[in-house]
Formats: structure tokens, sequence, C-alpha cells
């Protein structure tokens, strides 16, 4: 049986509620938390962050011409980026809050498997949530679901000492953009049911304050200052990668 997220990771997560200036730097960023937990495993790190311009992000394998309407965003000049982890493309801007959890992959977090560890991530966070969305439940993969309607996706990346964890609350956001710009994804979870994205996607009336209360209060985060390694590690990442066309859109 797996262990509790008190056992699993450390007691407390330092906490950045940060939004750096570009979508490229956001996503750099969480990967350079991940690489710094990696290279120092007895740290564990939260971030929020919230887009202010909207953009699609694709999973690390996604072929963009099979999982974004990619005239629709030439037309409306949305950019496109990939991420570094797992799973499908998403639709980001204000009024969707992101997060990600860098934490220590020690080996009894391996030996119980991606699939359960997800899990065991989601519900540490649906739990918190309960207060302000009451029968919030964890679906599919890694998604979470109210009144059968997703608000919040998230996916993964494992390396050999942590993994990184990190993923969207919809709560205000501009929900028939995510139709407009997105196809209908190439998998999908039994529980979707073939619905489009209008039928199928939902924001939560939760304010982004509250949300962002119930995340640290689940990881037992403690708010600490950006280091500054990290904005520039984030700078020379978005440069080599995530600026870059090669990275995000030749799949």
């Amino acid at each position: 049986m797996i262990q509790s997220a008190v056992e699993m990771w450390p007691e407390s997560v330092d906490w950045h509620d940060t939004t750096l200036a570009t979508p490229a730097l956001n996503l750099a960023l969480d990967e350079v938390l991940l690489h710094q937990v990696e290279a120092f495993p007895s740290r564990a790190i939260g971030r929020t962050w919230e887009p202010t311009e909207t953009f699609v992000v694709v999973g690390r394998s996604n072929r963009v011409e099979t999982e974004v309407n990619v005239a629709e965003c030439q037309s409306q000049k949305i950019p496109i980026f990939r991420r570094s982890s797992g799973g499908g493309a998403v639709v980001v801007g204000p009024g969707c809050l992101a997060y990600a959890l860098a934490l220590p992959l020690t080996d009894p977090i391996r030996a119980a498997g991606v699939s359960v560890v997800t899990r065991r991530v989601m519900e540490t966070i649906a739990a918190e949530l309960q207060s302000c969305i009451p029968e919030v439940m964890v679906c599919g993969t890694s998604d979470l679901v109210w009144k059968d309607r997703k608000f919040s996706g998230n996916s993964q990346r494992w390396l050999r000492q942590a993994f990184l964890h990190h993923g969207t609350i919809l709560y205000d956001f501009d929900l028939p953009q995510i139709g407009k710009l997105l196809k209908p994804p190439s998998r999908q979870p039994d529980y979707r049911s073939q619905r489009s994205h209008a039928d199928f996607v939902a924001n939560v009336a939760v304010s982004r304050e509250r949300l962002l209360g119930c995340l640290i209060s689940a990881w037992h985060g403690r708010h600490v200052e950006l280091e500054t390694q990290f904005l520039e590690q984030a700078r020379s990442l978005a440069g080599s990668r995530y600026e870059r066309a090669e990275w995000n859109l030749e799949r």
C-alpha cells in the first residue's frame, strides 16, 4: 500500500508564487525546478503562476498538426509551445492557475509506479479542494473533475531522483478558445465519452486566492523568494529550447 503524501515526501515544500514575463520563461522555470530537486533530492519545490497572455502548450511527444488548430492559432496570433512532460495539448491564459511540483523520487515511490504515484498526487490535491469544490473527483489518468466536467489537467516527467508534476486549474478562463484552438484530442479518457471541448471542460467558481491556498496547504508549502540562479537558468533554458521553433513545432 502506498504511503501517505506526508510519509512519501518532505514535510514541507518551498513554494514560489511567481509568474515570469513570457510563456517560454515560465515553461523553462518548471523544468529548472525539476533539475534542482534532481541535483538536491532532499528538497521539494512547488510553484504557482498565471499566464498574462493566451497560448497553446503541447505535450512532449505530441504532433502539433494532430492536436492543434494551427490555422486558427496563426489567425489569432496565438503562439504554440511544447513542455518537457507528457500528456496532451492545452490552452492556457488569464483565468488559468498553473502549478508545478518538483518532488524527490525515492525508491519506494519509483517502485509504486507512475500510475499509482500520479493518482496519489491528484488525491492529495483533491482532498484539499473539497472545502471549496465539493465532490471533486479524480478521473482519467490525471484530471480533476466536478459535475462530470474537467477543470484541471496534469502531466509528469520522471528523472532518476526527482519528478515533475504540473498542471492547470481553470477558474475564470475563456473556455470557447479551447474548442477554437485545439482539435479533438487523439487520446481521450473513457469518461469523456467523445464529448466536445465545450461539453467537457469547465471553470470552477473559486477565487485564485482560495485555489492558491488549497494547493499550498495540500503540500505544506512555505513561501520563499525565487532564487536568482533559478531565474538565470530559466533564461538560458528558454533561449536554448522553449523559444526555438525546432523544439516547439517540429515533431
